[in-house]
């Protein structure tokens, strides 16, 4: 596990020197963000019926978006995706190390060091710069209760779990093709849409909700998302959680099953 933790460690660092980066992205969040909760105010302005949500918990639900994005596994690891079609992939073969978990620790700092970088400021923004901007409504508020943000905390920390291991699926599907990009750009709009990032899930229609709440995308966005904001009851944490991680397991399993199968046939650019 030392050398595992050296890799995470390494590229934690390295990644957490793009400031100007993770600022740039901020401000383009913080746009969209506010963008979003216009077109919701005036849904929620114009429909007769009740909303499946409060206009709290869906502001609550659109700045978590926004301040958790990196955590999305919406692209492939650069690193990865270069090594593979340089046909540098083969000294990873050579690393007594198991390539799954190699590329796994990379993942997980992939998805830790740019989320941390835009969600401290996102939050500050978004909890106490909005309301001194006059837009009190607008603002993302505490978690429902103490309970519901150890559950949030605990949820995101299961989301991560998942969350790397969807981007080894997108990292091992560049393998057979040599780095093109198509089965990723099919598999990260589908992460994108299902995990609730473009609409909140509850506000799908009612037979379709539950399909898209029993996929594992749910588990990246949507699930810890409606724990912080009380549209899960603290109740619900466990079950909800231990469908995260059996997810997690099931992915961690088909993707050194597919990696495996790729290995064996696998073709080195270059010769």
């Amino acid at each position: 596990m030392t050398a595992y933790w050296a890799i995470l460690s390494a590229r934690f660092r390295m990644l957490l020197q793009y400031r100007a980066a993770a600022l740039a992205g901020l401000f383009c969040q913080v746009i969209f963000g506010l963008i979003a909760i216009m077109v919701y105010e005036a849904f929620y302005a114009s429909t007769e019926r009740r909303p499946p949500m409060t206009f709290s918990q869906l502001v609550g639900y659109v700045w978590l978006g926004q301040a958790m994005l990196g955590m999305l596994p919406w692209r492939p690891d650069g690193e990865v995706q270069g090594i593979i079609r340089s046909g540098a992939v083969a000294y990873e073969l050579l690393r007594p190390m198991d390539l799954y978990s190699l590329w796994y620790s990379r993942a997980v700092a992939l998805r830790v060091a740019p989320t941390l970088l835009r969600a401290a400021p996102m939050f500050l923004l978004a909890m106490f710069g909005l309301p001194l901007l006059g837009l009190g409504e607008w603002a993302l508020t505490a978690p429902a209760s103490w309970a519901a943000a150890g559950a949030w905390i605990v949820a995101m920390a299961a989301a991560l779990l998942l969350s790397c291991a969807v981007t080894m699926l997108i990292n091992i599907s560049l393998i057979p093709s040599a780095g093109s990009d198509g089965v990723s750009i099919v598999l990260m709009a589908a992460v994108t849409f299902f995990s609730g990032m473009v609409i909140p899930l509850p506000l799908f229609p009612d037979w379709l909700r539950p399909l898209l709440e029993a996929t594992p995308f749910a588990g990246l966005m949507d699930t810890p998302f409606r724990l912080y904001t009380g549209h899960y009851p603290p109740s619900a944490t466990m079950e909800l959680i231990v469908r995260q991680l059996l997810w997690t397991l099931a992915l961690i399993l088909l993707g050194r099953w597919l990696l495996a199968c790729s290995m064996r046939k696998l073709v080195i650019q270059g010769g």
